[in-house]
């Protein structure tokens, strides 16, 4: 069979679902991993990690169980960085309904979808990789991101009309995760031995907050050994919420030099630490490496939530975490998310940035 690749203009400037509906039998260039740009050989096979279940429900119950429930969390968190949420508070039938929301939209008719369209500066609404540099690689994937708050940062021209029910229920769960989150920092807090509003007084108050919608949408890819549906990076969030999908794995994390796959819990919410939780916890607390890989067979869909803090906000370790065995890690920084982007683009690990 002939290798059919499209031109490098038609590579740029079409979706990623685009491309795959054109049975290509290769990747274009700009999508191809070489060397150590996918942090290590791309394989779906990689060994299972064992993502502990947290029960949010004991979190907050004096008793041993509920003792236990935060030990298991601190440990969670500062070995893998992330866990799999259960008893949350929302019903399977509701986790469902956002997910058929999701692909009822990538499946809308292209023209349809890019009334929606983000533009090269902009990352806002539906599309794919921003092209920040010529020698960038692209990730396998397209994405409808929507800045939910602060208020006066919501642009409404990029919220899908279609399906009719998207933005009451997106609005919904959202206000739910608000809830989860200011929960979760309180929880995370206690675990440590802190007073449990010490993360939150750094994270600020949720008018000032940055709360990040990002629908994605993985097309099957032809050479799945050869593109990242997301390339190696940790959050720049305080939180992220991910709804995975019900039966597709993709996401990979990065522990002890090794990449291992998620697994996927249908009704659990994977929950893990961004890199600002990881400076006010003094590196205590791990901000975990993760990517996507692609899948040949299946198209996969998520929904990730992060949840950043203001950028007036001055994130530093917490002081009750510094001491001689473990001295201060991190400096004090405000607006951590343009140090991130500054810092992603020239392909370094951002977080160093905030290093002593």
């Amino acid at each position: 069979m002939a290798v059919t690749l499209p031109t490098k203009m038609e590579s740029l400037s079409k979706t990623v679902q685009e491309l795959a509906m054109k049975g290509y039998n290769e990747v274009p260039e700009r999508y191809v991993h070489k060397g150590g740009s996918s942090g290590g050989i791309i394989s779906a096979s990689a060994p299972l990690l064992d993502v502990p279940s947290i029960d949010l429900s004991l979190l907050i119950s004096p008793s041993p169980a509920g003792v236990e429930e935060l030990k298991k969390l601190q440990s969670a968190l500062s070995s893998c960085g992330c866990f799999q949420a259960t008893n949350h508070g929302m019903s399977n039938m509701f986790l469902d309904k956002l997910r058929e929301m999701s692909k009822e939209f990538f499946a809308l008719p292209m023209e349809e979808k890019k009334k929606y369209g983000n533009t090269a500066d902009d990352i806002e609404g539906y599309g794919n990789d921003s092209v920040l540099s010529e020698h960038q690689i692209l990730d396998w994937t397209d994405r409808l991101y929507l800045t939910i708050s602060p208020e006066d940062k919501k642009r409404l021209k990029f919220w899908p009309e279609n399906p009719p029910s998207f933005r009451e229920v997106l609005e919904e769960y959202i206000m739910k995760l608000k809830t989860l989150n200011e929960f979760i920092l309180k929880a995370v807090a206690r675990s440590l031995n802190l007073t449990e509003n010490c993360f939150l007084q750094q994270y600020g108050e949720n008018e000032s907050a940055s709360v990040i919608a990002r629908f994605n949408f993985y097309p099957t890819c032809p050479r799945p050994n050869l593109a990242l549906g997301v390339k190696p990076h940790a959050d720049a969030s305080a939180i992220t919420f991910l709804l995975q999908d019900r039966e597709v794995e993709g996401l990979q994390v990065l522990k002890d030099d090794q990449w291992f796959r998620v697994p996927v819990v249908p009704y659990s919410i994977l929950v893990n630490v961004g890199d600002q939780v990881e400076i006010m916890s003094n590196g205590i607390l791990k901000s975990p490496v993760h990517r996507v890989v692609t899948n040949s067979n299946r198209e996969r869909n998520t929904l990730a939530v992060f949840f950043i803090p203001g950028s007036e906000m001055e994130i530093g370790p917490v002081e009750k975490l510094i001491n001689e065995e473990r001295p201060r890690m991190y400096k004090t920084v405000k607006d951590y998310v343009s140090i991130y982007f500054q810092n992603y683009q020239l392909g370094k690990r951002p977080i160093d940035a905030a290093k002593i």
